[in-house]
């Protein structure tokens, strides 16, 4: 006797449910520079533009953008509160998203940073803010083979890295008022391979 269509039906949607639940995630990373510093080596924090910087993000990664970040981290801050640059960069957003900012990783520990991006199983994607001259070494633990340099002039680029996390698919200005200029096509930056 053939099963009933009820019954079918029934069956066919908890295949579909269990297919759907047992699909993996996979996030696309963004990768962000610190908001802007002071001149002074003695200052760890963010200097004016900097917090106009962090009050932008809002807008930019927030909860109505098509970024749908899930997950944030930044450096740790150490007990002196050095490198605090990069929290205080994610700090807002993060508020206003309801999310914590993961600091479990040290500045200078690259691996550490790509271990959490490649462990990460929530829901939206991922968003680092860290320092600019450490970026490269967190795209080498994530396997790019040719990162490049983020430029040490340039606060305002978002590095895009679809999963899994091994190549730079575009390159782009937050886009912040009175704090960015807009990238032009011939701008030698673009000229990597992405």
């Amino acid at each position: 006797m053939a099963p009933s269509i009820p019954l079918y039906l029934f069956l066919v949607s908890i295949l579909f449910v269990f297919v759907a639940s047992s699909a993996t995630h996979h996030p696309t990373l963004y990768l962000i520079r610190h908001g802007e510093k002071s001149g002074d080596p003695k200052d760890d924090g963010l200097n004016a533009d900097g917090v106009k910087r962090a009050q932008c993000l809002r807008d930019v990664f927030g909860a109505s953008s098509p970024y749908q970040i899930g997950y944030i981290m930044a450096p740790k801050v150490n007990s002196k509160g050095e490198h605090r640059r990069s929290y205080e960069t994610v700090a807002p957003l993060a508020k206003d998203l309801g999310l914590p900012v993961d600091t479990s990783c040290r500045r200078n520990h690259a691996r550490c940073v790509a271990r959490r991006i490649r462990n990460y199983r929530g829901s939206g994607n991922i968003l680092v803010s860290w320092r600019h001259s450490k970026i490269k070494d967190i795209l080498k633990d994530l396997k790019n083979h040719k990162p490049p340099e983020y430029p040490g002039d340039r606060f305002d680029l978002i590095w895009t890295l679809p999963y899994p996390f091994d190549n730079i698919t575009d390159i782009r200005s937050e886009a912040c008022p009175e704090l960015d200029v807009p990238l032009a096509h011939d701008v030698p930056l673009l000229k990597i391979q992405i």
